[in-house]
């Protein structure tokens, strides 16, 4: 039996490079805003590049916040956050002005404050995360591997769901599970072939 797996269109960015990974992985997804799609589907995918502030008002202009709420915190489906996607799953985020957020899991969405000055912000490129904790995600890799990333803000967070870090002037999250949702500050589908494992790992989770 085939899986539904239903990338969120909510107009914020690198849809299909996340649809092509997965079709190159043998995955078959649909990007789609629509309530009857995210309610059929099995696995839950938030991409994301921009503001906080931005990704909430299109995701509340679209009607999808209760919907999401639903499957993923009531019903309890694979839910995988990408960069934004990650973010605007904790409570509250801090880019565009204080606006709140999915509320998956408790945490907030901040700047980068690094006291190292030659470091630059936003943090673009390769960059290895080191895995913490035993996670589905993390079948089949290293113990560290290095992916490829594009942010100004981070997550704070503020329950126990950190499951992988890397260091860029201090260490931050890279990598977040919360019983059926996950998260990647990193793009997967950009970083080759750990990135797609990453993919696969949630797929067949």
């Amino acid at each position: 039996m085939s899986k539904k797996i239903v990338i969120i269109d909510y107009n914020m960015g690198n849809l299909a490079s996340v649809a092509n990974a997965l079709d190159y992985l043998g995955y078959k997804a649909i990007i789609s805003n629509k309530v009857d799609d995210i309610k059929s589907a099995d696995y839950i995918i938030l991409p994301g590049v921009g503001a906080f502030s931005d990704g909430m008002k299109n995701l509340i202009d679209l009607g999808l916040v209760d919907i999401l709420r639903e499957q993923v915190l009531k019903i309890k489906k694979p839910f995988l956050g990408l960069c934004l996607g990650m973010q605007l799953a904790a409570e509250e985020g801090y880019e565009g002005g204080l606006t709140k957020g999915l509320g998956f899991f408790k945490g907030k969405v901040k700047k980068f404050e690094l006291k190292d000055k030659d470091l630059r912000i936003p943090h673009i490129g390769w960059n290895e995360v080191y895995f913490k904790k035993n996670c589905l995600l993390f079948d089949k890799l290293n113990k560290s591997e290095v992916f490829y990333f594009v942010h100004s803000y981070c997550l704070f967070p503020e329950e126990d769901v950190v499951v992988g870090t890397f260091d860029y002037g201090g260490e931050f999250v890279a990598i977040i599970q919360k019983n059926n949702i996950f998260g990647t500050q990193f793009h997967p589908e950009k970083s080759q072939k750990a990135g797609l494992q990453i993919l696969k790992n949630f797929i067949e989770s």
